[in-house]
C-alpha cells in the first residue's frame, strides 16, 4: 500500500506547481518534500514528475498516481459522512428465530423492503440454542426466543407471547380430552413435540393431561419441516401440538381441528440482541415490524 503521506504530499505538489509552495503548505522542509516524492517514485516504479530547472511536468505514470490519490480523498470523504448517517432504511439485518415464526414473520419484512429496497433483511429459522449462538457470535443480529436468557453477553426483552395449540383432525372432537382419545389418534412427532406437548400439558388446567406420560403416546408420524408437520394432522393420521403461528401460515387450516384447553397456553416470546454491541438504526425499524405482529 502506497504511504498516504507521500500521496499527499504529491497531490499538493502537483496542485500547487511548486516545491516551496507545498513545502509551506504541509509545514514541511522542501528537502522534505523531493524526499517524500522520491520515496513515492521508487514505489511506484514509474517516475511521477520530469523536473525541468526549478520547474516539472507530470508524467503520464504520475497522472495516474495523481487520479488514483484523489479517488481515495473522495472515498475517504464518503466514508467518513457515512458514519455520521445513521440509515433507519438502509442496510442488512439478519433475524434468527423459530420456524413458525420465520413463516409468519417473513412477509411482513418482505413487504417492509418492498417499501425500502435498500432494507434488506435475512431469516434464518433455528433451534432456541442456536439462536443463541449466533446472536454471541455476531451471525445474527437479532434473535427471537422463548426463554429469557441467562447469558450475560445478551439483552433480552419481552415482545410479545405465543399461543401453543393442541391440533387434531377437523373431524375429532375438540371437547374434553382423555389419554385414551390421544391414544388413539396418535402422535405426530417434530422436533420440538416432547417440549410443546410438555409445555401444553403442565398448563392447560386438566387433570386428566396434566398426567399424561408422553413417552407412553403412539408415534403415528415424524416430520422435521415445519410447513409439512399439519399435514399428516389435515389427512386425519394424528396430532401434534404447534405455536398457533404454524396453523396460520398451513393452506389446509380448514382441515385442523383445534382443542380449546381450560386454560390458554403460551410462550413468552423475547428478542434478543448482543449486548453492549451498538446496534444502528436500522435494527430498531425490523424491531418495530417484530413488535407489532407479537404484541
Amino acid at each position: 500500500m502506497l504511504n498516504p503521506s507521500w500521496l499527499k504530499t504529491f497531490v499538493t505538489l502537483i496542485e500547487t506547481g511548486h516545491f516551496t509552495k507545498t513545502a509551506e503548505k504541509l509545514f514541511m522542509t522542501q528537502p522534505g518534500v523531493s524526499q517524500h516524492i522520491k520515496k513515492l517514485e521508487d514505489a511506484c516504479g514509474h517516475p511521477l514528475i520530469a523536473r525541468q530547472n526549478k520547474s516539472f511536468e507530470i508524467t503520464e505514470a504520475g497522472k495516474t498516481v495523481y487520479d488514483y490519490a484523489k479517488q481515495l480523498d473522495v472515498q475517504q470523504a464518503q466514508m467518513l459522512s457515512a458514519l455520521g448517517h445513521d440509515d433507519p432504511y438502509s442496510g442488512t439485518v439478519s433475524l434468527a428465530c423459530s420456524g413458525s415464526l420465520a413463516l409468519m414473520l417473513y412477509p411482513h419484512l418482505l413487504d417492509l423492503q418492498h417499501q425500502h429496497p435498500d432494507l434488506v433483511t435475512q431469516v434464518e429459522a433455528a433451534p432456541h440454542r442456536k439462536v443463541l449462538a449466533d446472536i454471541i457470535s455476531g451471525e445474527a443480529d437479532i434473535g427471537i426466543v422463548t426463554h429469557a436468557p441467562t447469558d450475560p453477553r445478551i439483552e433480552s426483552e419481552q415482545f410479545g407471547v405465543e399461543p401453543l395449540c393442541l391440533m387434531l383432525p377437523n373431524t375429532a372432537s375438540t371437547q374434553a380430552f382423555t389419554l385414551q382419545d390421544l391414544q388413539q389418534l396418535g402422535l405426530i412427532r417434530h422436533p420440538d413435540a416432547e417440549h410443546f406437548l410438555s409445555l401444553f400439558f403442565s398448563q392447560c388446567g386438566e387433570s386428566e393431561l396434566e398426567n399424561i406420560n408422553i413417552s407412553a403416546l403412539p408415534v403415528k408420524g415424524y416430520v422435521n419441516q415445519l410447513s409439512q408437520i399439519l399435514l399428516p394432522v389435515a389427512k386425519g393420521l394424528g396430532f401434534t401440538v404447534l405455536p398457533k403461528s404454524a396453523l396460520d401460515a398451513f393452506p389446509l387450516k380448514s382441515e385442523i381441528a383445534v382443542y380449546q384447553p381450560k386454560q390458554p397456553v403460551v410462550e413468552p416470546l423475547y428478542v434478543v440482541t448482543k449486548r453492549h454491541r451498538q446496534t444502528p438504526a436500522r435494527f430498531d425499524t425490523v424491531k418495530d415490524i417484530i413488535r407489532q405482529q407479537l404484541s
